[in-house]
């Protein structure tokens, strides 16, 4: 017999021993005599009414194993409106039932207590099965006893053969202090970890706090090593957008997380205002910048997103994500180069895009120093090519990232960044009022391809040592879904010509960033060595040059540059030239051209 039929009928024969139940409690000396004719009949008017809502809202079908508060909700509707049915159909057929009035609501109660109890006992027996047949489990002190603390110390509960048995809780709000949180004890504020740790036999750390900043995050992780114990982390909020909460995100502790800032607040209707129902092309959209770009935008609901790139393994891959988690938004993968000016036009011309982020660059400094031509017909000829066919397709909203390395640069990278900012800012004097160009500037990206920390873990799987450039080297840095999620918001601000400058929070040391990382990996023995400053890189970045000053926008995280404006048809000559220079492979007129249309330049300097 199939397992929904036998939970039917159980849940049925539940049911009809609640109303017998009922009427021998509010008549218990006529029960002596036998169950009278009128009371059977009102069983069976009564399983009928039952066995109908049963099918109704699929009571049969719930996993008693894993019952939950949501089934026992639905259990409790199901219930409720029987015994309403039930009180009702006593009403009305008083003359014939001769039943007391309080035998459906008491039948109700039981009813419910009955059929909710045998499905908690089913879930009882199957977690303590699961658990004399788990491994040996290690005990989880679980920092934060919020929401996702609660969440997660749950599933522990529930999964037992996960190995892990969550002991309690430290928390630093006083609210939450020496109380029972899904009854487990909250033992005392997070700097009591290692105290609570010993005599609780703690063997591991976990840190259920998805909006706690780096310095937080840092500090837990330093208590627990003084404890010695193994700590691990469950995602920031960037990563669990959704809410849910399961075994499966906890991992370790990374470097991201002690950089973590306050989440940043976005202001969603002012986003899905100029994404919700549009058509979408991301540029460089295999890139770190360009896919993490593409998975935040879908969630807007744009009709259409354009994933265009030259390599056609990064588009392959997010176009199979996006098939996997928003099959409902249709994406086109489009292989092309943004230097490619008719394939471009063959792009706009045939999907139309109404807004364009153009992230597609090439971005390693050193690289870039030793073939200039490069970056000048990817970083600024791209550009610009994306910027005329913007104008003329009449583009809403053109959103160029940008970077930091674009302000007084020393490099051939940056100074091409930089031009690409002025060619945006050039076509947003010629755009019409309908139209908004504008460039996001921010700093590095933790976690990108090619950036520091998988560099670094790279040179500690090899046995070491990492090498830093210089000991007194800083970087601002922010994490791949932070700075996406920020460019787009800058895109919402729509205002024409800003270059838009992300708050980047306080710039960091590479070398104590270096550390770190060899910490988090456990190894042992690995230096940090300084290999000295790379041709084009500066000791520290900035985020504005000291012409320009910054406006606060809308948003606190972003600021507004003034960038100064180059005469349109001097700029159309400089770039004309610059490519000619780039094609021919010319370094040494490409490099003094920069230095005259980038008079902030600083080649050949560090600082």
């Amino acid at each position: 017999m199939p397992h929904t039929t036998i939970k039917f009928l159980v849940d049925l024969g539940l049911w009809g021993l609640a109303g017998l139940l009922a009427y021998a409690f509010r008549k218990p000396d006529l029960i002596d005599q036998g169950i009278p004719v009128n009371v059977w009949a009102y069983c069976v008017l009564s399983l009928l009414v039952m066995s109908g809502l049963e099918k109704y809202y699929g009571l049969h079908r719930q996993e008693w194993q894993r019952v939950g508060l949501r089934d026992l909700q639905i259990l409790g509707r199901a219930v409720a409106l029987a015994t309403l049915v039930m009180f009702a159909l006593g009403f009305i057929l008083q003359g014939w039932l001769q039943l007391p009035r309080s035998v459906p609501v008491l039948a109700g109660v039981l009813g419910f207590l009955l059929t909710g109890g045998v499905r908690l006992t089913a879930r009882l027996a199957n977690e303590r099965t699961r658990s004399r047949n788990a491994l040996q489990r290690r005990r989880v002190l679980i920092v934060g006893a919020g929401d996702a603390g609660t969440l997660i110390a749950r599933e522990m509960q529930r999964h037992p053969e996960a190995g892990l048995e969550p002991i309690g809780f430290l928390d630093d709000k006083s609210s939450k202090q020496r109380v029972r949180v899904v009854g487990l004890p909250v033992f005392g504020a997070v700097d009591e970890l290692v105290a609570v740790a010993k005599r609780e036999e703690a063997q591991e750390l976990l840190i259920a706090v998805p909006s706690a900043d780096g310095p937080f995050v840092r500090r837990v992780v330093e208590l627990a090593r003084s404890a010695g114990l193994r700590y691990r982390i469950i995602p920031g909020v960037f990563e669990i957008l959704s809410g849910d909460v399961n075994i499966n995100q906890i991992r370790d502790v990374n470097v991201e997380d002690l950089l973590r800032r306050p989440p940043v607040q976005l202001n969603t209707g002012e986003i899905a205002s100029y994404l919700q129902g549009r058509v979408i092309l991301v540029t460089g959209a295999g890139g770190s910048i360009g896919s993490e770009l593409v998975r935040q935008l879908v969630a807007f609901r744009p009709s259409t997103v354009l994933l265009f790139g030259r390599g056609e393994n990064s588009i392959f891959s997010i176009q199979q994500e996006l098939q996997r988690t928003w099959p409902e938004v249709k994406q086109v993968g489009l292989i092309g180069d943004v230097r490619d000016a008719a394939r471009l036009r063959a792009v706009f011309e045939r999907y139309r895009p109404e807004v364009v982020f153009h992230a597609a660059a090439h971005k390693h400094v050193p690289l870039m120093e030793e073939t200039p031509s490069e970056a000048i017909l990817n970083n600024v000829v791209g550009t610009q090519n994306v910027v005329d066919l913007c104008l003329e397709f009449s583009v809403s909203r053109l959103v160029n990232v940008s970077t930091d390395k674009a302000v007084n640069p020393t490099s051939v990278m940056g100074a091409s960044k930089r031009v690409a900012e002025m060619a945006v800012s050039a076509g947003a004097a010629r755009a019409r009022e309908s139209q908004a160009f504008v460039s996001v500037r921010f700093g590095n990206v933790l976690g990108s391809r090619g950036s520091v920390v998988p560099t670094f873990m790279t040179q500690i799987r090899a046995g070491g040592p990492i090498t830093v450039t210089h000991p007194d080297m800083v970087r601002y840095f922010m994490t791949i879904p932070e700075a996406a999620r920020l460019v787009i918001q800058a895109g919402g601000l729509a205002e024409n010509g800003k270059v838009y400058v992300l708050n980047m929070g306080e710039p960091v040391k590479i070398a104590d960033l270096a550390r770190d990382v060899i910490r988090l990996s456990g190894a042992r023995d690995v230096d940090v060595v300084y290999s000295g400053i790379r041709p084009g890189e500066k000791l520290y970045e900035e985020l504005l040059t000291t012409s320009e000053g910054a406006e606060a926008t809308s948003h606190s995280e972003i600021f507004s540059a003034r960038l100064e404006q180059i005469e349109p048809s001097a700029l159309a000559g400089a770039l004309h030239t610059l490519r000619q220079h780039a094609e021919r492979a010319d370094e040494a007129a490409l490099r003094a051209t920069l230095a005259r249309v980038v008079p902030e330049n600083m080649f050949g300097r560090t600082r």
